[in-house]
């Protein structure tokens, strides 16, 4: 798997992050640009006191998985579900980086973002859950072959929380990616 450093500090994984516009390694585009960063919750204004800061959700408190919501005509539809698995509130907001994998590595895939649900702040209680909308196709085109798989079948994805370096592997179950991996992702919501 193909990792480096890229200017806004963010991981790249086989061309995809969770961060700006950029272009994976055999030069096609991979993400638009922008992801907005996080803010911090404050305390209010009458207790007298400052609330700590609150931290970006990062890979080391997020849990996530996959689940299928619907199906027909080739598409295929589902939603990227992440929870706060740690004991404070953490921040989320933007779009996750997602990348397919299997035990050989990464695969194909075509990550682009759509604009409904955008980026809105989230604050995430233990416990708390957030979800991307996922869409992807299961015809072949081009000269994907149209027996069999039309691309390797992935097990697992690593995604990258929004503004952060270290992916989240989740499980895969819902079969190969058409297209050459395309799949469309909405920014993050509430649950």
């Amino acid at each position: 798997m193909t990792r480096r450093l890229i200017a806004c500090g963010l991981l790249v994984l086989a061309g995809v992050t969770a961060c700006g516009d950029r272009t994976a390694d055999n030069g096609s585009p991979t993400l638009p640009t922008s992801t907005p960063s996080s803010t911090p919750t404050a305390a209010p204004a009458n207790s007298g006191a400052a609330a700590p800061a609150v931290k970006r959700c990062d890979s080391s408190v997020l849990k996530g998985q996959v689940d299928p919501t619907d199906a027909g005509a080739g598409n295929r539809y589902g939603k990227f579900v992440v929870t706060n698995g740690g004991t404070m509130p953490c921040t989320l907001n933007g779009y996750s980086g997602f990348q397919l994998e299997n035990g050989s590595g990464a695969l194909p895939t075509k990550l682009e973002r759509m604009a409904d649900p955008g980026p809105k702040a989230l604050t995430l209680a233990p416990g708390g859950k957030a979800v991307a909308n996922l869409h992807w196709g299961v015809v072949p085109s081009g000269n994907e072959p149209v027996e069999g798989p039309c691309q390797p079948e992935p097990s697992k994805a690593a995604a990258i929380p929004p503004d952060e370096t270290v992916p989240l592997t989740v499980p895969w179950t819902l079969g190969p990616v058409c297209s050459g991996g395309r799949i469309e992702i909405s920014a993050f919501y509430a649950s």
